[in-house]
């Protein structure tokens, strides 16, 4: 078969000076609940929080790094034929498991069948087949030509590429797997207790470099004042999600540094009962008060000392096609009024509001605008992991504060959450159905753009949810860091990548 346009290029590792022996340990007070699921590739969520795991412990064919969202991993060359339909991978040599079974393309093969993940079903209905050529190379197989294969595949959007050992996976099964994963990733794990912590060491066989730091520490500390105070007192090296007032404090404390990574994440209000007829939430007025109600630069100053950025779009500005929208005035007057002509001028019981967690102090803040025009909600907090499964089951009622932040583009976050197919998706919009299959066969990029704004136009006029703002996502971090790995990989949350993080020489 006859192969063409090059995409991919060998970034193979230049010999030079002996790399010194990976030292000391660097910890983290995690702002989650750690998931045992976040283990496993193969049920990936469509947020970012299970790649804070998958970026030690397991490597992807391509995936994002600092070089670009697309970056030849354990594959280190790809092409696609003429007419768009296959792609080709050829996997970089030498390369071995944590322990030593050597990645092939039968693990690549087996790793695609086996995930089941956020946008599972689009790929699986767009990819034909998945041949193995030879140990080396494998070959996909599209149904026809679809321009986004490698940013469904190779980014955040999904788990989709990360590699999983075939034979090792069979022997154990999956549940032995989440119990002793094994990846071909930078780090190997020592020991995981949920909720508890993840312990990983230095895996010295990884490809690309033998890491810094011999051992890391992932620690659950679901409570903000709790990971404040760890990191005031060495007890960890960095922590995640800070705001408020104790943002101001970690900035203010001598030794410590308050830093912004910049996810391509927008909180912002799911309304799954707008698609029942009988909820006040059906009428666009209804919806279009809750927006007006909120004052998003008084939450971006009180939550991320205003470093977020204010948006009416669910689609952040940073993504390919994205459709920039400013956000509606804060006007409680205005809001007011919209009820009172939707037959709510007494307002009404809107039920829980249930926020991605931890952002718990933002829910609050968001429960006490709404109901400063009428619309009354009650503070429901639920555990990371139980949130999204219940949210995934379509099993959350009134509000819901939602976030999203994986990689991608436009499309991406569209079939996500507001497809028929989208794992966050509530309800289906036939023309936004009809355009989405169009453009995702469209190969002519301005005609594509034309129907992804449409898509977002129809969004936007018929304000199927409530964006708040572009997340900036606070970190501190210690004095013992010299390299944090901080928005090194553009879009990503947390720290990457891992091999090039290093402790500050012991004095």
């Amino acid at each position: 078969m006859r192969l063409a346009l090059a995409v991919g290029l060998l970034l193979g590792v230049v010999a030079g000076p002996a790399v010194a022996a990976p030292e000391g340990t660097l910890t983290w007070g995690i702002h989650v609940t750690l998931a045992a699921r976040w283990l496993d590739p193969g049920d990936t969520e469509a947020f970012i929080n299970p790649f804070m795991v998958l970026y030690a412990i397991h490597d992807a064919l391509v995936k994002p790094m600092p070089a670009g969202d697309n970056t030849p991993s354990l594959a280190e060359s790809w092409t696609v034929s003429r007419d768009g339909t296959t792609y080709e991978f050829v996997l970089r040599r030498g390369v071995k498991f944590h322990n030593g079974d050597p990645v092939t393309a039968a693990d690549v093969k087996f790793s695609f069948d086996r995930y089941h993940g956020a946008a599972a079903k689009l790929l699986k209905e767009r990819v034909r087949e998945v041949q193995i050529v030879d140990p080396g190379r494998v070959r996909f197989h599209l149904k026809e030509p679809w321009p986004d294969f490698m940013t469904f595949y190779g980014t955040s959007a999904t788990g989709a590429a990360w590699i999983v050992p075939k034979r090792y996976v069979e022997k154990v099964g999956d549940d032995g797997f989440l119990r002793a994963p094994v990846g071909a990733g930078p780090y190997r794990v020592v020991s995981f207790t949920p909720g508890v912590d993840l312990v990983l060491e230095a895996f010295d066989g990884y490809w690309r470099k033998t890491p810094f730091v011999k051992r890391l520490v992932l620690r659950s500390m679901t409570d903000e004042s709790t990971r404040a105070a760890a990191l005031k007192a060495g007890e960890v090296d960095i922590v995640y999600l800070l705001s408020g007032p104790t943002a101001q404090e970690i900035k203010r404390t001598p030794g410590l540094r308050l830093v912004a990574a910049r996810p391509p994440g927008v909180p912002y209000l799911d309304l799954p009962e707008q698609w029942d007829p009988k909820s006040p939430w059906h009428d666009r007025r209804v919806r279009l008060a809750a927006s007006h109600a909120i004052d998003r630069e008084g939450l971006n100053q009180a939550e991320t000392l205003g470093l977020s950025r204010p948006t009416g779009a669910l689609i952040p500005r940073s993504l390919q096609f994205a459709r920039a929208y400013e956000p509606p005035a804060h006007d409680p007057a205005l809001a007011r009024k919209l009820l009172a002509e939707a037959g709510y001028a007494r307002g009404f019981d809107a039920g829980d509001l249930t926020p991605f967690p931890p952002f718990f102090s933002m829910g609050e803040a968001l429960i006490n605008y709404l109901q400063a025009v009428g619309i009354r909600t009650r503070l429901r907090t639920m555990e990371r992991a139980a949130f999204l499964t219940t949210w995934r089951e379509k099993k959350l009622r009134g509000v819901i504060m939602g976030l999203g932040a994986p990689a991608g583009n436009a499309a991406t976050r569209i079939e996500t959450y507001v497809t028929k197919d989208g794992i966050y998706a509530s309800g289906v919009v036939p023309e936004i159905e009809d355009l989405f299959q169009r453009q995702a066969r469209e190969l002519d990029r301005k005609k594509r753009e034309a129907m992804l704004y449409q898509i977002q136009a129809i969004m936007h006029e018929r304000v199927m949810h409530v964006p708040i703002y572009e997340l900036a996502f606070l970190w501190g971090v210690g004095p013992r860091v010299e390299e944090a790995g901080v928005d090194r990989i553009k879009g990503f949350s947390y720290s990457g990548p891992y091999e090039d993080l290093r402790l500050k020489p012991a004095r």
